[in-house]
This record gives structure tokens, C-alpha cells and sequence, in this order.
């Protein structure tokens, strides 16, 4: 078989249902980019604690770790972790 071919079927085709599945919710912030992308982040680690931890220990590394305080960085991660929606006003 042609490799060409063979790559080309193995590739998955990615459908999304509409333009937001790619960009993501518009946010209220100063960000909604980094206030989006934490928020994110902080649900995947609600998911992966299957309920509310203890203590929570938040390292911030690159554009997060320059602008988190005044993007509303932080508040959304404990959103997130929280659980509170993407399109909750109080996020």
C-alpha cells in the first residue's frame, strides 16, 4: 500500500458542531482568553479530584505566571475547580 495512503487513513477527522468548539466561550475579564483557558484548567482538575479537595497548591507558569492576578487568572481556576460554568456570571 502506498504510504501516502496509509497515513491518510489512520488521520481521525475532527468534526465540531460549531466556530466555538474551536475558539472557546467569550468570557467576562480583563482576558477572556486566560480567564477561559483557566477555567478549564481548574475543571479537569475538579474531574480528576472527583469532588472538592482539601488544599489547593496553584503554580503559574508562563503568560499565567505574568498576568494571572490581573486577568482574573486566579479566580477562575477556583472556579473551575469549584465547578462553576464557563457562562456563569459569576465567573
Amino acid at each position: 500500500m502506498n504510504m501516502n495512503v496509509a497515513s491518510i487513513k489512520e488521520k481521525k477527522i475532527v468534526k465540531y458542531k460549531s466556530c466555538f468548539d474551536v475558539i472557546g466561550p467569550i468570557m467576562i475579564g480583563p482576558s477572556s482568553s486566560h480567564t477561559a483557558g483557566a477555567l478549564a484548567i481548574g475543571t479537569v482538575a475538579n474531574r480528576l479530584f472527583q469532588g472538592l479537595p482539601k488544599k489547593v497548591v496553584v503554580k503559574y507558569y508562563e503568560s499565567f505566571a505574568e498576568t494571572h492576578k490581573g486577568h482574573g487568572t486566579d479566580f477562575a481556576i477556583i472556579a473551575g475547580i469549584l465547578g462553576f460554568a464557563a457562562d456563569d456570571s459569576k465567573v
